[in-house]
């Protein structure tokens, strides 16, 4: 079992307001074989499954509801969706910031295109990510923790998963930020839907912890619906 300890700097705000939702102001462990699986029985570290789904308060995705995606899901009471969109014209550097922000969106040949966030209800974020056609959710996943633009990322562990009316794959690390001089642990499904995968991911945080952050992804994860 790890036990995962964070190292936390005041930089962390700072990175994390280049990321604005729209309408607001060590050696890298070789991935399991694509087959395995784990039953989503396990208590406690890495996979937390005591921690039950949030409470439903709307929902996002679709053709015409917050975040438009090929999926629809729900979001926990508390929590806002928000499609993903630069804001560096506020930063004291706009180039840097433009920079930094461009770095953050894109990750493993995923771009996030949403950002659900939980701060008002205590929790972190859960953010959205679309790769290009033709990528299966496992292939998604393995580019994404790959990428170690922002962070390295170890110990990974992968299992089959159903989420809604699909099935794909779930993934849990933990993720070493030099930049933050952070280490915390992060989750992800990755699913396929329109030819292409998507990525809901989560992780532990300065402001969250997996209490925090697990009931909203899981709820959503658990009502992925497809609107093909």
């Amino acid at each position: 079992m790890c036990t995962v300890r964070r190292h936390r700097l005041p930089a962390t705000l700072a990175v994390l307001a280049l990321l604005v939702p729209a309408g607001c102001g060590a050696e890298k462990e070789e991935p399991a074989d694509a087959g395995s699986s784990v039953e989503n029985t396990a208590v406690g570290e890495p996979w937390y499954d005591e921690i039950a789904p949030a409470s439903a308060d709307g929902a996002a995705g679709g053709a015409d509801g917050p975040c438009p995606l090929p999926v629809t899901f729900p979001v926990a009471a508390g929590w806002q969706a928000e499609t993903v969109e630069l804001d560096p014209a506020t930063a004291a550097d706009p180039e840097l910031a433009a920079e930094m922000a461009a770095m953050m969106m894109l990750r493993g040949g995923a771009t996030a295109r949403c950002e659900v966030d939980g701060r008002d209800a205590g929790g972190g974020f859960l953010r959205v990510w679309t790769t290009e056609q033709g990528v299966p959710p496992r292939a998604a996943l393995d580019a994404y923790l790959a990428d170690t633009s922002l962070e390295q990322a170890t110990e990974a562990q992968f299992r089959d998963l159903t989420a809604g009316d699909v099935t794909g794959v779930e993934a849990t690390w933990v993720s070493h930020n030099d930049l933050l001089d952070e280490v915390s642990r992060s989750w992800a499904a990755a699913i396929p839907a329109d030819g292409q995968s998507l990525l809901f991911t989560v992780n532990e945080s300065l402001i969250a912890e997996a209490s925090d952050v697990l009931p909203a992804y899981r709820l959503t994860v658990q009502g992925l619906r497809t609107t093909d």
